[in-house]
């Protein structure tokens, strides 16, 4: 999926939209960015992974399902493996007829991966190392993740009311460079000891092209973009900082750019949320701040996000981990992927309304007091209900809700 001022726009607009999670503005039109044009049959990989991901993956498809009949087009959808179920399958987290079958698709969805049954695997043999393949292989550098507190559940945020009330942050995170990905890696025996090591690296030309996303994501929003290094004492840092500085000055010269320090970030997204619009960093720091950033809502079980590159399909995936102490419990929240999966139909599928009516339909589940555990809250007189149930609910809804006006 290829980036460009539309989409970013769609993105940003999501702040002042009536529909929590959609980025429609009732005084403009929001041409969606596609992979693909319009049409009336799409080809889907679903990568449900480990822990509860197949079950939340099932609960999905069936909403899909619902969408599909109601809207008269339809999503062929085949499943691959990635992480620990591929471990387990082919003694790879992502065997190269997955990525075969990732890139000839028309988009990705992707519920989640990892478990404790694979922590003490071999580096090559984790999950986690298939998730960074296919990032590095799909050429998806740019993750962008929103952290927008929502009216029906903000009282489940640990934090005070008059703290997340009102909170709508972007986090725009760089995924194929920084210590991940840089070499010499490894870990060898010096001096009679083992020692450890990687490396944080990052070439001029990745940061200048997500201080470009960065840049695009925050002009459309509030204008203000705070990026997040460490400049004070690394040298990476120091250029992370020098080209952003760049870049936002030339290129986007309306945006107020600020930096801040990692350990002070961190402090501040608890301490006052709200002083930021949109925050961009790199892949370690980023890996860290949008998990934080996004428990100002209270779950990560309700927040999608968007993994894309400069061409070809993207990958939608929630926040969430595979939660593999639930796994097969019927207590997973399938809202996250439900919500990426409208990500995929407005971004990757050009089917903005049916995007908008999965967001609905979502809206309206709330609004009737179905709550998962991850949701609930002593005393809020909501229903506590499993996965299975709240799948089935959004079906419910999708196959029955007025169709959201596009303007």
């Amino acid at each position: 999926m290829k980036i460009s001022p539309a989409t970013l726009a769609a993105l940003a607009l999501a702040a002042g939209s009536t529909n929590a999670f959609a980025p429609a503005a009732p005084t403009r039109t929001i041409s969606s960015l596609n992979a693909v044009s319009k049409k009336d049959t799409y080809q889907i990989t679903l990568l449900p992974g480990d822990g509860i991901g197949p079950e939340i993956m099932t609960a999905c498809k069936e909403v899909l399902a619902t969408l599909q009949k109601r809207c008269g087009f339809e999503l062929q959808m085949t499943e691959a493996l990635i992480g620990g179920a591929a471990i387990d399958a082919k003694n790879d987290p992502f065997p190269d007829e997955s990525l075969e079958q990732c890139r000839n698709s028309d988009s990705v969805l992707l519920s989640c991966i990892g478990g404790y049954k694979w922590d003490t695997n071999p580096r090559e043999l984790r999950p986690e190392t298939g998730l960074l393949k296919m990032r590095k292989e799909m050429g998806l550098f740019a993750n962008l993740r929103p952290a927008k507190v929502l009216p029906q559940l903000i009282d489940a945020s640990t934090l005070k009311r008059e703290i997340v009330e009102g909170v709508d942050v972007m986090c725009v995170r760089e995924l194929t460079g920084d210590v991940y990905f840089g070499t010499p890696k490894g870990i060898d025996v010096v001096d009679g000891q083992r020692v450890g090591y990687n490396n944080m690296i990052y070439r001029e030309a990745e940061i200048e092209r997500i201080a470009r996303v960065a840049g695009d994501v925050a002009s459309k929003r509030g204008g203000k973009l705070c990026s997040v290094d460490k400049a004070n004492v690394l040298d990476v840092s120091q250029l992370w900082r020098d080209v952003v500085t760049d870049i936002i000055t030339k290129d986007f010269p309306d945006v107020e750019l600020s930096h801040m320090y990692v350990d002070n970030a961190a402090m501040q997204l608890i301490r006052w949320p709200k002083q930021f619009d949109t925050i961009v960093t790199g892949n370690i720091f980023g890996d860290i701040l949008s998990d934080e950033a996004s428990m100002l809502v209270g779950s990560l079980g309700m927040l999608p996000s968007a993994s894309i590159g400069e061409s070809g399909p993207g990958v939608f995936e929630p926040c969430h981990g595979s939660a593999p102490d639930i796994a097969g419990q019927d207590k997973a929240n399938p809202l996250a992927l439900i919500l990426s999966a409208a990500m995929m139909l407005r971004y990757d599928l050009d089917r903005a309304e049916e995007a908008n009516l999965l967001e609905k339909a979502v809206e309206a589940v709330l609004d009737q007091g179905l709550r998962t555990a991850d949701i609930k809250q002593e005393g809020d007189g909501c229903k506590l209900v499993g996965c299975i149930e709240m799948g089935k609910a959004v079906a419910e809804i999708v196959e029955k809700i007025d169709m959201p006006v596009q303007v």
